[in-house]
Order: structure tokens, then C-alpha cells, then sequence
């Protein structure tokens, strides 16, 4: 490579400094360094030389930092160096910053393709756990066959046993006449020899011989209607508590399971959501159910989240939620889209900002915001009017289970990462952290009066936090299995039913429903009716009573006074979600065999 001799350098500084604009500078250099004896040619010399040649050797400089001897350094991206870096570093040190700078990007790629994934691998997760509750399900079904099975066979073998001994007491009682006419004609025949002897004892014994017949017959009536009489009294108790069919009305629509369902605070609207990518809106009668099955066209309106074909897993319907006025339903979706549709069944808003499947969705209050929680580790605040969002909370590090509302303007959020934030509009960090379960947090719910928190947990354990301080309150640990939901009590301060004690339900996986006292943070009862784990729990809106539902495809009515079930019903699938309308006069459960049933509840 030709090398540029000093008498052509000082020429370019010479040139550099006259076209500057410092004309004392260059006459000085000029003079110094003896340019009028240089046979360099001026006119050939373009304007601004020495600035292009000092820049062509910064690329150069650049470009041998960049490349190495590794043939895979090829691929990565080109890294551009600031100039006094070029000037100030040598080839070494500035390979040593690309290198750096290359690592770090990898990083943040890596980071940003972990984040991009999470939503994929929870959604595996979610048909992992559908697929167990399948084989739950199925596991039951096949139980519930071979039960049937054996109690079959064993009726078979009481129906022999019966038959054999009817035909033990028939023989007998033949003998028994046989007997009995063996005496007769043995009687005749002393009375025959009496009445020639004329001996009244004779007599005697033909009397107390006639007397055997009668005895015989009530034995055989005792041996027969007692038994039957004994099952009447049976059948009759357990008929006792069963919600009659003539109560019950069946809502038939849906092609999927029925995951959420809400009635409307203020009409008789119920509000269903599906797998099928549909929610529905059902119009239910005021008054008495009627009973079977009702899809008439005329009682529900269909909210379609796809055109065309249905039963896309991603736009299952995961949750909704209607607002105070009960003008508006929210549906969150597992496309992580959030809609807004009017009670006419009219799609007002479609809220695009979540990159994974929407858990939770809820209205604050006042209704002007709805919040929703995503598979993609964050929460969203709505500004409903004007159709936008108005922020997003980005502290948890795994995805949102649960959102609940404290008041109009600040909520707790819960999440797979055993945290607990409670966060406030405008404010960038949160408000209060609660740390404290081992395990994903499924619930958190706040208690009437907006004081305390309680949350569930896949640890076993259910927690009642306060504002005031940073720990627990209460650890309640009575449950065997993870607790999958929990529900305050309509009693206590700032309810309709203030003489009453708050109460915490919480329903878990080891099929059993607890009611705790909140002040003393003990438990009160242990209702023990289900045999599958318990999904859904609901108070009544005046608080005496309390419905739970469960796979074990049951629904009991308990009341709160002695913890005793006073009503039930079965169905023909798991229970995924209860709730009582507004006058606490109907209940509704949505069912894993594509069905909705309300129930009418009097007592």
C-alpha cells in the first residue's frame, strides 16, 4: 500500500488552514514547511481534501474494528464507533467495545424473544390444564360406570338373595300348612274319638291348633311390607333438599364448554361466554322458571368474536363482566382483545393492546374505566369514552391471573409469580407490594368496604392483607389442595346487610368449601359436600346463603347459619362458574356440556 510522504501532508494541512479561513496560520506554515518549493500541482488538489482523506481513514479504521479473523462476525450487525473513539483507541481496544455491544444486543434479543414466547407457553399450559380437567372428567364418567356397575350386580345379587329366601319362607310356610292340616285331620280324628269317650281335653288342643293358621299369615305380611315401607322413608328424605325439575330452566346454545356467566345488576339479562367464540345474552323471565330447555332465537342475542367458522381456541371467551348500570358487557378474550357490546348485542368497542389472552376483565365503579389483566405479565387501564388505553402496569414477571378494583381509581393485580401489586392510575410503580405466598396466586378479591385483601393460592393457603401494613393480616391454612377462589360476604360496614359478620369463602381443589371469620382469622365451617374440586363460589345478595359448583357436576345451596345444605341440583357436566341475580331469587351455573341452567331459589 503506497504511504503519503510528508511534503504531501503539509501541503493538505497548508490547503486546510487557507480555505479555513485562517489565512496568519497558513502564511506561517505555509513559510515553515516551505510550500512554494512543493511540486505539488494546487489546481489538482480538491477543495476540502484533508477533511475527506481523515474521514476515509476513520471508515477504514472502522471497518478493520468491526472484522476479525472469525468468519462469523460476518453475519453480525455492522457497529458504528464515534469518531473520538477511532481517534482516541486502537484496533484492539475498539474490537474489545464491539464486542461488548454485540453481547449485549444478543441479550436483548434473547430477552425479547423469551417475552414473545411466554404467551405461547401459557396458552400450552391453559390446553394442558383444559386436557387434565378432560381426563378428570372422563376419569369420573368411567368411576361413575363401573359404580353403576357394581350396584347392578350387587341389586342382582340382592334380588337373588330375595327371590331365594321367598322361596325358603314360601317352602316353610307349606310346611307349616302342611302341618297345620296334618293336626286338623289329626284333631278330627280325636274329636272323632272324644265324642264316642266324650274327653274335653281333646277339645282343647283342637282350638289352640286352629289358632296356628292366622299366626303364619300375619309373619308372611310382616316379612313382606316391612322392607318396602323402610325405602319409601329413604327415598323420601333424599328427595328432601333436590331443586325440582319445575325450577329449573335450561339455556342450550353454546358448542363449547361455558366458562364465565354474570347477570346484569340492574334487569334480568344473564351473560354467558364460551369456547365457541361466543358470549350470549339471555333475556330470563321474571317470575317463575320454565321448566326445559330454551334456545328460542326470540330470549338471547349472539356476540360472535370471529367471522365465519367458531370453536377458534383463540378467540375463546375467558371472562366478561357487566358494568354498574348494567348498560355495557366486557368480554376479555384469548385473542387479548377486550370488547365492549351494548345490551342489544351491538360490538361498540374492540380495546387492542395485550399481547396474550386476557384472564381477568373488570368495570371500576363509577364506569368510566375497565381494567384487564393478560397472559403477557401486565395490566391495562380503558379509558371506555374514549376508546383507548390510559395505561399499562408492567411489574409482574409472569403472566395476570386476577384484577380486582379498590376503588375508582386504584386496584391489586395477581400473578404466576406469587406477588401481589396494588397499583393506582398515574402513579409508575405500585402503591404496595404483598409478598408472602410460595406458590401462583389464582384470586384476589377486596372486601366491601375497600380495607382489606384476601388472596388464594396454589400453596394451599388463603391470606388477608391490610394497606397498613406490608405482611399479612391472617394465613388461613385448612385446605389439603391448591385454593382456586375465594369471595367476600355482602355484610358488614357499607352494605345492605351491616348487622351481619363479613365472611371469606374460599374454594379449593381438595373438593371442600371453608367459611372464615375475618376478624379472628379462624375457621368457621368446613363445608364438606363435593367429591371434585370446587370451581365457583357465590353469597346471596342478603348473605344468609352461600352456592358452590363444582366438576363433580353438583351445585349445593348452603346456609350460612348452621353450614347445612338446604337445596341442590345435579347436571350433566363440570361446574365452571355460579352467580345469584340481583334479587336472590335465581341462580345461574355454567356448565362443561355447552349448557347454561338457571335456577329458582325460594325457601
Amino acid at each position: 500500500m503506497a504511504s503519503i510522504s510528508s511534503a504531501e501532508l503539509n501541503y493538505l494541512v497548508y490547503r486546510y488552514l487557507q480555505e479555513s479561513g485562517f489565512t496568519h496560520a497558513a502564511f506561517t506554515f505555509g513559510y515553515e514547511a516551505g510550500i512554494n518549493k512543493c511540486s505539488i500541482d494546487g489546481n489538482l488538489v480538491p477543495s476540502g481534501a484533508l477533511v475527506t482523506f481523515i474521514q476515509k481513514g476513520l471508515q477504514y479504521f472502522e471497518m478493520e474494528a468491526n472484522l476479525s479473523n472469525c468468519d462469523a462476525d460476518l453475519e453480525e450487525d455492522f457497529s458504528f464507533l464515534q469518531p473520538l473513539d477511532l481517534i482516541t483507541k486502537d484496533v484492539h481496544e475498539l474490537r474489545q467495545m464491539i464486542s461488548e455491544r454485540r453481547k449485549k444486543l444478543q441479550k436483548e434479543r434473547k430477552k425479547e424473544f423469551e417475552k414473545e414466547h411466554e404467551g405461547e407457553r401459557v396458552r400450552v399450559r391453559e390446553k394442558d390444564r383444559r386436557e387434565r380437567d378432560k381426563e378428570v372428567e372422563k376419569d369420573r364418567r368411567e368411576r361413575e360406570k363401573e359404580v353403576e356397575k357394581d350396584r347392578r350386580e350387587r341389586e342382582k345379587e340382592v334380588e337373588k338373595d330375595r327371590r331365594e329366601k321367598e322361596k325358603e319362607v314360601e317352602k316353610e310356610r307349606r310346611e307349616r300348612q302342611k302341618e297345620v292340616v296334618k293336626d286338623r285331620e289329626k284333631v278330627e280324628n280325636d274329636k272323632e274319638r272324644e265324642q264316642q269317650h266324650g274327653d274335653q281335653t281333646v277339645r282343647k288342643m283342637v282350638i289352640d291348633h286352629e289358632d296356628r293358621v292366622p299366626v303364619v299369615k300375619l309373619e308372611e305380611n310382616g316379612a313382606v311390607g316391612g322392607p318396602e315401607s323402610m325405602d319409601i322413608s329413604t327415598t323420601s328424605t333424599s328427595q328432601l333438599f333436590e331443586i325440582p325439575s319445575s325450577d329449573v330452566t335450561i339455556l342450550e346454545g353454546h358448542t363449547s364448554e361455558v366458562c364465565a356467566c354474570a347477570w346484569s345488576p340492574t334487569g334480568s339479562l344473564l351473560a354467558s361466554g364460551s369456547g365457541d367464540s361466543t358470549a350470549r345474552i339471555w333475556t330470563i323471565a321474571e317470575g317463575r322458571c320454565k321448566p326445559g330447555s330454551q334456545n328460542s332465537p326470540l330470549n338471547v342475542l349472539v356476540l360472535k368474536h370471529v367471522r365465519g367458522k367458531t370453536n377458534e381456541k383463540s378467540k375463546d371467551v375467558t371472562t366478561l363482566d357487566w358494568n354498574g348500570e348494567g348498560t355495557l358487557l366486557a368480554t376479555g378474550s384469548y385473542d387479548g382483545q377486550a370488547r365492549i357490546w351494548t345490551t342489544n348485542g351491538e360490538l361498540k368497542s374492540t380495546l387492542s393492546k395485550h399481547k396474550g389472552p386476557i384472564f381477568s376483565l373488570k368495570w371500576n365503579k363509577k364506569g368510566d374505566y375497565l381494567l384487564t389483566g393478560s397472559c403477557d405479565q401486565t395490566a391495562i387501564v380503558w379509558d371506555v369514552k374514549a376508546e383507548e388505553w390510559k395505561q399499562q402496569f408492567e411489574f409482574h414477571s409472569g403472566p395476570t391471573l386476577d384484577v380486582d378494583w379498590r376503588n375508582n381509581v386504584s386496584f391489586a393485580t395477581s400473578s404466576t409469580d406469587n406477588m401481589i401489586y396494588v397499583c393506582k392510575i398515574g402513579e409508575t410503580r405500585p402503591i404496595k407490594t404483598f409478598a408472602g405466598h410460595q406458590g401462583e396466586v389464582n384470586c384476589v378479591k377486596w372486601d366491601p368496604s375497600g380495607s382489606l385483601l384476601a388472596s388464594c393460592s396454589d400453596d394451599i393457603t388463603a391470606k388477608i392483607w391490610s394497606m397498613k401494613q406490608d405482611t399479612y393480616l391472617h394465613d388461613l391454612r385448612e385446605h389439603s389442595k391448591e385454593i382456586y377462589t375465594i369471595r367476600w360476604s355482602p355484610t358488614g360496614p357499607g352494605t345492605n346487610n351491616p348487622n351481619h359478620k363479613l365472611v371469606l369463602a374460599s374454594a379449593s381443589f381438595d373438593s371442600t368449601v371453608k367459611l372464615w371469620d375475618v376478624e379472628l382469622g379462624k375457621l368457621m365451617y368446613s363445608l364438606d359436600g363435593h367429591r371434585h374440586p370446587v370451581y365457583s363460589v357465590a353469597f346471596s345478595p342478603n348473605g344468609d346463603y352461600l352456592v358452590s359448583g363444582s366438576l363433580d357436576r353438583s351445585m349445593h345451596i348452603w346456609s350460612l347459619r348452621d353450614g347445612k345444605i338446604v337445596k341442590t341440583y345435579t347436571g350433566n357436566g363440570g361446574i365452571f362458574e355460579v352467580c345469584w341475580n340481583k334479587e336472590g331469587d335465581k341462580i345461574a351455573a355454567c356448565f362443561a356440556n355447552n349448557t347454561v341452567c338457571v335456577l329458582d331459589f325460594r325457601m
